[in-house]
């Protein structure tokens, strides 16, 4: 239909259709390894992912160890390795953070056992070659030291120590001297204790004969064995409100800014409705926050706001980039906004809008084998299945403006929140200083 002005008006979203979820078959090998097979039989592909928890794991051994887990083996070198798994056309690559190790990969279907025998091999065997460690370990360095220069990892680790205090959160990236000091003895070491099945989860996604793949994993990783356990961290503490921390970085050109506020985790009743508030709030192009800071004023390009859901703890982040000059008017908005919401609650429209944006993005993430993987094995370091996102998309169909409007006063009150700024203390903490105690500490 053509209206005023020659455009076109939008035809109204169809709702979502119905959640579904593939089967998924679970066994737990007498190693404490828990495996999670979902057929997916789009593409003749597998996608893997093998979660072993870390929690506590010293930070910087846990980030060279990361960095330097396929570096070799008694019986090949990291190029053997790479090599193999091109034969059968797959990769792995590692990661860490507070909470888990985790491996990930693909690779064609066909090569499934011969994937898993080098996944074995690694696991039970990694040598941490001295000349690799000390390639690796520079490259992550030089890595580090790029991101210290890079204003949002800047304003990720104020933001971290101020919202965690002494917990094992509040440092996650190591000094690059730090990391040039780790050699293969203490890797080796902390694989000893730490790599271990007991706790694990592997997850694979694909064209798969489930009770073939459980036997495949059973034959490959039956003897990945040893006498470590997992550790568990201590509860995050709650936020403490107080003084705007001010990270001085002088002559820089734009303000960073981030706030944190208390969240819930997933299974918490009131998660589905805290998830919808966030987004009326700023956690999608069509919030209030982004249409306030940058369609309206211009001060941002891509401010967003997102519950971070931790094993210790959750916490929902605001982040924002803007010019040096609207600093602190662009702070005032936010917590304008943040206000609103927390005292009056969101129309029915816009309720409705971020409702349907919530459960299309929760249909989108498992529309790939690769999301279906991922998914299934963050919930899997919660204690959760699949069948979690069946609950949870019911519950934010059922969520009503009375809820969502309960949840944004319970969490998403200014007065609740911790506030960092990164940016050239010179020229933005009078402005500040304006709407509150500031304290000023070095980026």
């Amino acid at each position: 239909m053509t209206v005023a002005g020659g455009k076109r008006e939008l035809p109204e979203l169809a709702p979502p259709g119905a959640l579904q979820l593939p089967d998924t078959v679970e066994a737990t090998l007498p190693t404490g390894l828990t495996v999670l097979v979902i057929r997916r039989p789009t593409v003749p592909l597998v996608e893997l992912r093998l979660r072993v928890p870390f929690a506590q794991a010293e930070t910087t051994n846990a980030a060279v160890l990361a960095q330097t887990l396929l570096s070799g083996t008694a019986t090949m070198s990291n190029v053997q390795i790479a090599a193999q798994l091109q034969t059968i056309g797959g990769a792995l690559s590692v990661g860490v953070d507070p909470d888990r190790l985790l491996v990930s990969g693909n690779g064609l279907v066909s090569g499934l056992d011969r994937g898993l025998a080098i996944l074995a091999e690694v696991l039970t065997g990694a040598s941490y070659p001295a000349g690799e460690v000390a390639t690796e370990r520079e490259r992550l360095a030089d890595r580090i030291q790029v991101a210290r220069s890079q204003p949002s990892h800047l304003a990720r680790v104020a933001l971290l120590r101020r919202m965690y205090g002494g917990h094992p959160y509040a440092v996650q990236t190591p000094e690059p001297e730090q990391v040039r000091a780790v050699g293969s003895e203490q890797l080796q070491e902390l694989h000893a204790v730490r790599v271990q099945p007991a706790g694990a989860t592997l997850v694979l996604v694909g064209d798969l004969d489930p009770a073939a793949a459980l036997d495949s994993v059973a034959a490959a990783l039956g003897g990945w064995d040893g006498a470590g356990r997992p550790v568990e961290l201590p509860p995050t503490p709650p936020l403490a409100p107080g003084p705007l921390v001010l990270a001085d970085r002088p002559d820089a050109v734009q303000s960073s800014l981030r706030l944190a506020l208390p969240a819930v985790g997933r299974t918490h009743p009131d998660h589905a409705a805290l998830q919808l508030a966030n987004l009326v709030f700023g956690g999608y192009f069509s919030s209030r926050w982004v249409e306030n800071i940058r369609e309206d004023k211009g001060y941002t390009y891509g401010p967003h706001s997102a519950v971070e859901h931790a094993v210790a703890g959750s916490a929902l982040v605001v982040a924002a980039e803007v010019a040096t000059e609207v600093t602190a008017p662009a702070l005032l908005e936010t917590t304008y906004e943040l206000g609103r919401l927390a005292t009056l609650p969101p129309t029915a429209a816009e309720l409705e809008q971020a409702r349907q944006y919530a459960l299309g993005t929760l249909q989108l993430g498992m529309s790939t084998q690769a999301g279906l993987a991922s998914l299934a094995s963050t919930f899997a370091g919660f204690g959760l299945r699949l069948d979690y996102l069946a609950r949870h998309a019911e519950a934010l169909a059922k969520a009503t403006v009375d809820d969502v409007a309960a949840a944004a006063t319970a969490h998403l009150a200014p007065a609740k929140a911790v506030t960092v700024v990164l940016g050239d203390a010179t020229r933005v903490e009078a402005g500040l200083t304006g709407l509150g105690p500031v304290t000023r500490e070095p980026a």
